[in-house]
C-alpha cells in the first residue's frame, strides 16, 4: 500500500485526538454504558443503545486513525526546499490574472484540508495544477465558478 502524504502538524493532531479517544471518549463511553445497565432492563434502554453506538464509533474512529498513522509518511515542509517549486507542504501565494485578487495556500494532506483555514488536499484539482510549477509560472484551474487563471507568485516552505 502507497504511504500517504501528511504534514508534521497534521500527524500529531491526529496523534492528539487518537489519545483523547483512547484516554478519556473511551472511558466515558464505558461508564455510560455501566450506568445504563444499573437502571435494569436493557432491551428497551434508549441510554444504553445511544452509549454501545457512540462505543462502536470510537472504537471504529481510534481503528481508522491508527491505520492512517501507520500507513502516513509525515513531511516536514521546513526541510523542503525545492527552489520555488510547488510540493506537498508548501505554501503557495496565487495571483488571480484576471484581477487583483491575491489568496495564498498549503498544500496538505487529506485528513489536514480546511479551505477556511487555506489548507488544501494535495488531491484537489487546485493542488493538481499547481504541484511541480514554480514561482511566476501561470496555471489554468477549473474552480467550480469557471475555469480561472493565477500566476503563482511567492512559494514557502514553512
Amino acid at each position: 500500500m502507497n504511504k500517504i502524504p501528511i504534514t508534521m502538524i497534521g500527524a500529531e493532531l491526529l496523534r492528539n485526538e487518537l489519545h483523547k479517544l483512547k484516554t478519556v471518549e473511551r472511558h466515558a463511553v464505558i461508564a455510560a454504558i455501566a450506568e445504563a445497565r444499573a437502571h435494569g432492563d436493557i432491551t428497551e434502554n434508549a441510554e444504553y443503545e445511544a452509549a454501545r453506538e457512540r462505543q462502536g464509533f470510537i472504537e471504529g474512529r481510534i481503528i481508522e486513525l491508527e491505520a492512517k498513522l501507520s500507513n502516513c509518511q509525515i513531511i516536514d515542509p521546513a526541510l523542503l526546499d525545492d527552489d520555488g517549486r510547488v510540493v506537498f507542504g508548501s505554501t503557495v501565494e496565487l495571483i488571480d490574472t484576471s484581477g487583483s485578487e491575491t489568496v495564498s495556500y498549503q498544500i496538505v494532506g487529506e485528513d489536514e484540508a480546511d479551505i477556511k483555514l487555506g489548507k488544501i488536499s494535495y488531491s484537489s484539482p487546485i493542488a493538481k495544477a499547481l504541484i511541480g510549477k514554480s514561482e511566476g509560472d501561470v496555471v489554468e484551474v477549473r474552480t467550480p465558478g469557471g475555469l480561472k487563471e493565477f500566476e503563482i507568485g511567492d512559494v514557502r516552505y514553512v
